[in-house]
């Protein structure tokens, strides 16, 4: 009997890795098809000597290098207006061989199969950076008018890494992982000071990874870049993760530059890099923090960080809603006020349930909140000197 039970598990198993496996060929079938169609008709051309305002371009950043050590870019966008919005990406983070051995494909996805961070920046991984939400160019959109600088996310290390980690891929295969997301930062501010040398508003956002940077960066932004702008407005769209070990990950793993691995001292990241700008800046800035309150995507790092499995469910959506309730607590202790914007879209497309990772660069930008209020508007408020709250009676 127990050698019938053997057989049937592994016939089971066997069956279930067949079904991942043909769930994963689609996956990256659908990835490589859509990937097909951006570049033959929907690439962003590269910039010009005189680009035209209102138009997409792809900047290559020359020293720039994505995590698997591929060529690098920006995106750019040009208007007439004074206000510039510098956009940090999201896509993801690793922090161990594990996670560096686990980059996101659409198999993976699919397949249902850990996904931890995009190690690349290939046609598909246009869409997530342009052309959507924010950055959407259409008269709905109160920012189409901005000139735009989005810094892209291939490194896994929340835009803050100057360094490289040896790893061992799925295949047995040794890789390399390049943390090298605070040297494609640097090199591409620089190319953005030269395009737009005179701003009046200023707008430094990020969603996923590049919210977590949005805090962690603003001090050089504002410092090195734009030392003269006054009228700022700083805005991180789903960035909690709590860990005890950050500090270590940013001295001993990415090797951020000291004063921001140094600003790190508790579990919650983004909070610490939030009152070390505050501390530095004060009143200079608008200071702006949105999440959906049950993150599917959050919550499936957070159940790893715990448990060592990369899954989502009602508990760990219930956690991460706790979570959320007490950040929300502590940023509004904070030295300067803070503006939050809660929403809780789900998508239903989402085995695991939870509600939708980001909202900003999502066609949830435009839809009403719970309280009526577009992220749209409510952003657009705030960078005319409206700041406000909405959604905050989720957590009740």
């Amino acid at each position: 009997m127990a050698d019938l039970l053997e057989k049937a598990a592994d016939i089971k198993k066997k069956l279930v890795e067949r079904g991942e496996d043909l769930a994963a060929r689609t996956g990256d079938f659908l990835e490589n098809s859509i990937g097909e169609q951006i570049e033959s008709r929907f690439e962003a051309p590269e910039i010009t000597a005189s680009p035209e305002t209102g138009v997409w371009y792809k900047m290559p950043i020359e020293k720039g290098k994505a995590g698997d050590g591929s060529e690098y870019h920006i995106y750019i966008k040009k208007h007439r207006t004074r206000n510039l919005c510098i956009f940090f990406s999201g896509g993801g983070v690793a922090w161990d061989e594990k996670m560096a051995a686990e980059p996101v494909t659409g198999g993976r996805v699919v397949a249902g199969r850990p996904n931890y961070y995009w190690n690349n920046l290939r046609p598909f991984t246009q869409i997530m950076n342009i052309n959507i939400g924010i950055t959407e160019s259409r008269r709905r959109n109160p920012f189409d008018t901005w000139n735009f600088a989005v810094i892209t996310y291939a490194t896994g290390d929340f835009h803050v890494g100057t360094d490289e980690m040896t790893f061992y891929d799925n295949e047995g295969q040794k890789e390399k992982l390049r943390f090298r997301g605070y040297r494609n930062f640097t090199e591409s501010m620089q190319k953005v000071r030269e395009l737009f040398p005179k701003v009046e508003k200023l707008l430094i956002a990020g969603d996923s990874a590049g919210a977590f940077a949005t805090p962690a960066l603003s001090p050089v932004i504002l410092e090195q870049y734009y030392p003269e702008v006054e009228d700022v407005t700083v805005f991180s769209d789903s960035a909690l993760l709590e860990r005890a070990d950050w500090s270590d990950t940013l001295h001993n793993v990415w090797h951020a530059p000291q004063q921001i691995a140094d600003a790190s001292h508790s579990e919650n990241l983004t909070l610490d890099w939030y009152e070390a700008l505050m501390k530095k800046e004060g009143k200079r800035c608008r200071y702006l923090y949105a999440s959906s309150v049950r993150d599917y995507l959050l919550s499936s790092f957070q159940h790893d960080i715990l448990t060592g499995e990369f899954k989502t469910n009602e508990e760990a959506q219930e956690d991460y809603f706790n979570r959320l309730k007490n950040m929300v607590e502590k940023m509004s202790a904070l030295s300067q006020p803070v503006f939050f914007f809660l929403y809780d879209w789900k998508n239903p497309m989402l085995a695991g349930g939870g509600t939708i990772h980001t909202a900003v660069r999502q066609p949830q930008f435009y839809l009403p909140g719970p309280e009526g209020t577009t992220m749209a508007q409510w952003l657009n408020d705030a960078v005319h000197g409206i700041p406000g709250d909405a959604g905050r009676n989720l957590l009740s």
